[in-house]
C-alpha cells in the first residue's frame, strides 16, 4: 500500500519536472513569442549586418545585431541585442527606460591586418564584416594600439628674425609609430654638410618632450644670446623603425628691431 502511495505522489512530481525545461525556454524567449516558423522570418539584408547576426529574442529568426551607437534592449519579443564585443549601456538617471545604447567593451585603438588603425576592436570587426560581404578577406587584430607608421613632420620649424644678443628658438613637431626620435642639425655650406646639434656651443641647447598628442614628439633649438655664427638654416630630423622625415627652418640676424617688423610685414605680404 505504501509503495502505491509513493508511486502516486511521484507521478505528478515527475510530470511537473518534465515540463520545466519547456517553461524555462519559453520564459527566456520572452513573453509574446508565438510558434517558431522559420519560413515566416524576414531575410537578412543583402549587404550583410554591420555588427553581425544573431537569433531574435524568441530564439527563432536570425536578425541583425544592434551595432555600436544603436539602440538596444526593449520589452519582450521586441527586445534588441547588441552584437559580439558590444554591451547595452543604460543611463542611470532613467532606470525606467528599458532602452539603452550599444557600446564597445574595449575602448583602445587596434591595428588591423590590412595595415589600418581602428578606434576600437568593434570598429575593426564592423569593417571586417563589410569587407567579407564585398568579397574581400576578413580583417583581424594584428596588435593593440596604432599601426606602425613612418614619421610625419606636422609642424615644421619656420623662420625667425631677431637682433644680435637676443634669445630665439625654433620648434618642430613630428608624429609616428613608434614615437619618433627627434634630432637637430645646422646646415653648413648650402646643405652640403650638416652639424649635429648641440655640438660644443655654450649658447645653444636642444630640448625634446613627448606630445602634445600620443606618439608625437616636440623639439626645440634654444639660442641665447644670438650671434652671427648661429644665423643660417636648421634641419629638424625625425626617425623611427618605419622611416624618417625632415623639415628645414632658418634664423635670420637683422641690424635692428625695425628690421624685424619690416621682415614680418614682407613675409605676410608674400602669402
Amino acid at each position: 500500500m505504501k509503495s502505491s502511495t509513493v508511486f502516486l505522489v511521484l507521478v505528478p512530481v515527475l510530470s511537473v519536472l518534465s515540463i520545466l525545461p519547456v517553461l524555462s525556454a519559453r520564459v527566456q524567449a520572452g513573453l509574446g513569442c508565438g510558434p517558431c516558423d522559420p519560413a515566416q522570418c524576414a531575410p537578412l539584408p543583402g549587404e550583410g549586418c554591420p555588427a553581425g547576426s544573431l537569433l531574435d529574442s524568441c530564439g527563432c529568426c536570425s536578425v541583425c545585431a544592434a551595432a555600436e551607437g544603436e539602440l538596444c534592449g526593449g520589452r519582450r519579443a521586441a527586445a534588441r541585442r547588441c552584437g559580439s564585443g558590444l554591451e547595452c549601456i543604460k543611463r542611470d538617471e532613467d532606470k525606467k527606460n528599458k532602452l539603452g545604447v550599444c557600446a564597445c567593451k574595449s575602448n583602445y585603438e587596434v591595428c588591423g591586418t590590412n595595415g589600418l588603425t581602428y578606434r576600437s576592436g568593434c570598429a575593426l570587426k564592423s569593417a571586417s564584416l563589410t569587407a567579407e560581404s564585398e568579397g574581400s578577406d576578413p580583417i583581424s587584430i594584428q596588435n593593440k594600439g596604432r599601426c606602425a607608421t613612418a614619421p610625419i613632420i606636422v609642424t615644421p620649424p619656420g623662420e625667425v628674425y631677431n637682433v644680435s644678443g637676443s634669445q630665439v628658438y625654433l620648434s618642430c613637431e613630428a608624429v609616428g609609430v613608434p614615437t619618433p626620435v627627434l634630432t637637430w642639425k645646422k646646415v653648413l655650406g648650402g646643405r652640403k654638410r650638416m652639424e649635429l646639434l648641440p655640438g660644443d656651443r655654450d649658447n645653444l641647447a636642444i630640448q625634446t618632450r613627448g606630445g602634445p598628442e600620443k606618439h608625437e614628439v616636440t623639439g626645440w633649438v634654444l639660442i641665447s644670446p644670438l650671434t652671427k655664427e648661429e644665423e643660417g638654416s636648421y634641419e629638424c630630423h625625425a626617425t623611427n623603425s618605419k622611416g624618417e622625415a625632415s623639415a628645414a627652418g632658418a634664423i635670420h640676424l637683422v641690424e635692428s628691431i625695425d628690421d624685424i617688423i619690416i621682415k614680418k610685414v614682407t613675409k605676410e605680404d608674400e602669402l
